[in-house]
């Protein structure tokens, strides 16, 4: 029954590629020639945020690095699917403004194949998406990042816990605002929203991580609540070149 109800739906709301969103046959994820098109992560990586990095030898973007100590994260690592560039940005925009909440199924897929078994040797317990302020949810429909978290979740047979954290306070779109203005513009944007701390390691999730502002802000609002380490996947990133 379920494979006919299945086969029903997608008659009448057919299956589209995540990347140019074009129809696809139903037993496809993506477009073959989008396949070729996006850009997964790949080592040399930050061994920090995930972001690409062009020597091999390197092991810190100029973010991380030790030796220049501008910044010092309050999560333990992170990693990212896609270089945040050509036709995934695209892709982006319409899963995080153009109601495309069904590309969800296809990142969270790439998600779970690439970073699985490092989520499962870190002893990560529970998902959690980066949380939006209320009422730009209810004005948008949903918030991108739980869409995701719920659907890594359903990858990796793992908890999704939407209400650990909430925002507070709303905050203009990061993308406008300079490295420092990002992290002024989330300072205390966030605070803790369970009654307990049920998980002692969590994954954090968001769409795009730039400078990391966002992710340190909740991260940090986790650490003092009793959360003891704190990863993230994201979606897409920028090179640290």
């Amino acid at each position: 029954m379920r494979i006919t109800k299945n086969h029903v739906l997608s008659l009448f709301f057919p299956p589209r590629c995540p990347v140019c969103d074009e129809v696809i046959f139903p037993d496809r994820d993506i477009c073959e020639d989008c396949r070729k098109k996006i850009k997964r992560i790949r080592e040399p990586v930050c061994k920090k945020c995930g972001k690409p990095l062009a020597d091999e030898r390197g092991e810190y973007c100029g973010d991380c690095s030790g030796y220049s100590r501008r910044k010092q994260h309050f999560y333990t690592q992170g990693k990212a699917v896609f270089v945040f560039e050509g036709a995934i940005k695209g892709s982006m925009y319409r899963f995080k403004y153009g109601g495309r909440q069904e590309y969800a199924a296809f990142y969270a897929r790439a998600a779970a194949e690439q970073y699985g078994d490092w989520l499962r040797r870190n002893g990560v317990e529970a998902v959690v998406p980066v949380p939006m302020y209320s009422r730009k949810k209810r004005r948008r429909g949903y918030n991108q990042a739980e869409v995701f978290a719920k659907a890594l979740g359903r990858e990796l047979q793992m908890p999704t816990d939407c209400g650990m954290v909430k925002r507070i306070r709303n905050t203009v779109p990061q993308k406008e605002l300079s490295e420092e203005e990002r992290a002024h513009n989330v300072k205390n944007a966030f605070q803790f929203a369970a009654n307990i701390v049920k998980y002692k390691k969590i994954v954090l999730v968001d769409d795009i991580y730039t400078t990391g502002s966002t992710m340190d802000a909740v991260a940090e609002v986790l650490l003092a609540a009793g959360v003891r380490k704190i990863y993230y996947i994201c979606i897409s990133i920028g090179e640290g070149y």
